[in-house]
């Protein structure tokens, strides 16, 4: 018997390939981070508005780079049939804390959470023209980071505008954007 006709080295293929994978998820994150440093001081005669434009540009550059992450596509690669959200139901969060590290004001974080049904999956696979499941499902992840950031960017905009006012950042700035993805319950 050949490999494909015979049941018993199927399964053991099966088998080894199922522990393989198991030894990868110890270690699995389930999240997508990027983290970047504003290490260019703003002038001594910047306006408040140019200050937190300055912030903006690093949000700006954390989200393009988790957008563009191997993580981010570690996490759409769990919606395949098999994997670990095998339901195609998933809720998550996207963070963006901004740390001041030359100065005592604590960190500002903005958190906006999201929910992934499956009628959204089915509705990508339409409009993508795709059946790849983890293809789908970055394209939604990365709408999800995006729209997200943009609400957790809304919600902490006045007390970044208070932390400007307090000149807490003047020095060195710290931006980090996070999309968390769990199964639902």
């Amino acid at each position: 018997m050949s490999f494909r006709t015979n049941p018993d080295r199927i399964l053991d293929h099966i088998d080894r390939q199922r522990n393989r994978d198991d030894d990868g998820r110890d270690n699995y994150a389930r999240d997508a981070t990027a983290r970047e440093l504003g290490t260019e001081l703003p002038e001594p005669d910047a306006t408040p508005g140019e200050r937190v434009r300055r912030i903006f540009g690093l949000v700006e550059k954390a989200y393009v780079a988790t957008a563009s992450s191997t993580d981010i596509r570690r996490l759409a690669q769990r919606f395949q049939t098999v994997g670990d959200i095998s339901a195609h139901h998933a809720r998550g969060d996207v963070t963006i804390t901004v740390s001041y590290l030359d100065h005592e004001r604590m960190d500002d974080v903005g958190l906006s959470p999201f929910e992934i049904l499956p009628s959204r999956l089915e509705e990508a696979r339409k409009t993508r023209k795709t059946n790849r499941p983890d293809a789908n499902a970055l394209w939604i992840l990365r709408d999800e980071l995006r729209n997200g950031v943009v609400s957790a960017y809304g919600k902490m905009e006045p007390r970044l505008r208070d932390a400007v006012r307090a000149r807490a950042d003047i020095g060195h700035i710290a931006v980090r954007v996070t999309i968390d993805l769990r199964a639902a319950a």
